[in-house]
Formats: C-alpha cells, sequence, structure tokens
C-alpha cells in the first residue's frame, strides 16, 4: 500500500465548545467565506481561503446547531437552541430578523435567491419564513413524522429535503402541496445531507454508510461503510471524484467517489468530527470537531486529468479568479465586528 502523505491543517481557533456545522459561500467577487456553528453561542465568521476570523455574531442564548450565508455572502441565518432563527447582516454584522420557535431550532437554510428562509427542529415543523415580508406568519409542513434534524432545498427551490433525529430516512417534500413526494430509505437516521453543488446528487450520512443518490430521479447511486460511525460527509464541487468523510474516530478521511478507495487519511483533531464542508472550488476542505476547532486542509495537486479539465475550462471560460485587493477590503472593513443581541456593532479586540 502507498505511504499516504501527512497533510498538515490551518488550525482556526476561536470556539469555546464543539463546532456542529459548517457552511462555505460560493465564491463571490471578495473571495468566499466560511461560517462555522458552535454549542458556545457564537457562530463565527472567517475568510474561507485562509480562515481568518472576520466576525463573531453574538446575540443567541444557547447552542448554535446550524448556519448558512447566502449566494452572496451578504447575510446568514443561524438555527439554536434558544428557539429562535436569526438573520445577520454578514457585511455590518447587524442582525436583520429573529424568528420565534416554540422549541429547539435544528436546521436552517436559504433558497436560491435568498428571499426564503427554511428551518427545522424538535418541534416536527417545517416552516418558510418570506424574507420579504419577515412579519407575515410563516408557511408551516406540519406532517414530519419525528424532530427535524437536517433541511435543504433543491429543484431551484420547488423541493425540500428533511431528516429526522430519531427516524431514518430523507423525506423530500413538494413546495406547492406541502406533500412527501419521495423517501430515500436509510436504515439509521440521517445525520448529514448535501445537495452537490451541480445539483446531481444528494449525500447523505447514517451510522456508518455513506449514501449518494441521484437528485433527480432518487435512486441510489452509491453507498460506502466507512471504518466508524460517521456524522458527515462532503462531495468535491468541481470533478466529483471524491469526497470526504469524518465521525467518531477523530479522522477526517477522503475517499475516491467511484471506487470507495481512501485516499487520504488527516488525524489532528481531538474529539469527534462533526462536519465536513469542501469549499466552493474544491482546494480545501474543513472539518469542525467536538475539540473546538476548526480545521481547513488542503486537497492536494491535481491529477494529469484534472489539470486537463481546467485547462480546457479556463479556456473556453475565460474566467479568472478573484483575488487580491476585493477580499482584503472586504476583510478589512467587516475586522472587528462583534453583534450585541439588540443588533449594535461594537469594537473588539480578539485574537480568535
Amino acid at each position: 500500500m502507498d505511504k499516504k502523505r501527512v497533510a498538515v491543517p490551518l488550525v482556526c481557533h476561536g470556539h469555546s465548545r464543539p463546532v456542529v456545522d459548517l457552511f462555505y459561500s460560493p465564491v463571490t467577487p471578495d473571495g468566499f467565506f466560511l461560517i462555522s456553528a458552535s454549542k458556545d453561542s457564537t457562530p463565527m465568521l472567517r475568510n474561507g481561503e485562509t480562515g481568518d476570523w472576520i466576525g463573531t455574531f453574538e446575540g443567541h442564548k444557547g447552542a448554535v446547531w446550524s448556519c448558512c450565508l447566502d449566494t452572496n455572502a451578504l447575510y446568514a441565518a443561524t438555527a439554536s437552541a434558544d428557539f429562535t432563527a436569526k438573520v445577520w447582516d454578514a457585511i455590518t454584522g447587524d442582525a436583520k430578523h429573529s424568528f420565534e420557535h416554540k422549541h429547539i431550532v435544528r436546521s436552517c437554510a436559504f433558497s436560491e435567491g435568498a428571499n426564503l428562509l427554511l428551518t427545522g427542529g424538535m418541534e416536527k415543523v417545517l416552516r418558510i419564513y418570506d424574507l420579504n415580508r419577515p412579519d407575515a406568519s410563516p408557511r408551516e409542513v406540519d406532517k414530519c413524522p419525528g424532530s427535524v434534524r437536517t433541511v435543504a432545498w433543491l429543484h431551484s427551490d420547488q423541493t425540500i429535503l428533511s431528516s429526522c433525529t430519531d427516524i431514518g430516512g430523507v423525506r423530500l417534500w413538494d413546495v406547492r402541496s406541502g406533500e412527501i413526494v419521495r423517501t430515500l430509505d436509510t436504515k439509521s437516521s440521517v445525520t448529514s445531507a448535501e445537495v452537490s453543488q451541480d445539483g446531481r446528487y444528494i449525500s447523505t450520512c447514517d451510522g456508518t454508510s455513506v449514501k449518494f443518490w441521484d437528485a433527480n430521479y432518487f435512486g441510489l447511486v452509491k453507498s460506502y461503510e466507512m471504518p466508524c460511525t460517521v456524522e458527515s460527509a462532503s462531495l468535491e464541487p468541481k470533478y466529483g471524484n471524491k469526497f470526504v468523510a469524518g465521525g467518531e474516530d477523530m479522522w477526517v478521511r477522503v475517499f475516491d467517489f467511484h471506487t470507495g478507495e481512501e485516499i487520504a487519511c488527516n488525524k489532528g483533531h481531538h474529539g469527534p468530527v462533526h462536519c465536513v464542508r469542501f469549499s466552493p472550488g474544491g482546494e480545501s476542505y474543513a472539518s469542525g470537531s467536538e475539540d473546538g476547532t476548526i480545521r481547513i486542509w488542503q486537497t492536494g495537486p491535481l491529477t494529469q486529468e484534472e489539470n486537463e479539465t481546467v485547462a480546457a475550462t479556463t479556456a473556453s471560460t475565460g474566467k479568472v479568479k478573484a483575488t487580491g485587493s476585493g477580499a482584503e477590503e472586504v476583510s478589512q472593513k467587516m475586522e472587528g465586528f462583534h453583534i450585541a443581541d439588540e443588533g449594535k456593532a461594537k469594537e473588539e479586540v480578539t485574537n480568535a
């Protein structure tokens, strides 16, 4: 067996309790960003490439279980054990909206146009908030068979995906009718569900299994058994040829999507890995752990086949990745925001 390369990650400190969710924004003109949710009640925003701390959203009074950014990384949303979901201005740090629930909120997701916010939690109810009319009552889908663990949008916001904490399977809901149109069956409860960047696959984790489903026809495409109970998995977004998974054994593993062969095993966390996510360009992936740290791992050099694909894509599109002054300007603009519950920004000197 070939000796695997030892990876040295960027280690991001700052959270005082376990990191339970991570979310990357798409690439924007100012780079891309990473938001993290933690049981310490303070979501954090970072530069997605370097891991540098940008700001802390303060205002939740309980563990934050889920976080996300909109397409342009202008707004953030968080779901918390304090019975609220909040929407934040990711540039100024102001709390824009706070939506009250009747129980713990476990998951949240922006729609494609960021005009809707989907939430789910211990109430067994899915809620859709119209952010253009934040004072209006949300639309509710109250037919969930159990407490909601994960939510996501797909099919241009025509379908909702959800999984439950105590029941196996992933349910797909028609947004217009509010009815379940399909259930993806799993033996154990699904702890992670991610729609691939190109919308082709749904990746799920249940027990020791990572599964990939066709997002349009809902058939099972791949299923791989992992060395331990896994909590999270993420498919490489550019080529779809590898995926990363993390779980109870504290290691972050990379696998070949087509064969299931282990490509890399990254050690460094000192507690179970709760969440893993690929960056939008696939050049790195982040892991969040019980140990309170985020680690950003480089994917490694491209293969000859991938290099040829990149060259062909660049030649045909002429697109160049935004770097340099734009990202620096935004970082300087946002550096040091710290949000009070009433939504006022105040300066803070900190080393996170």
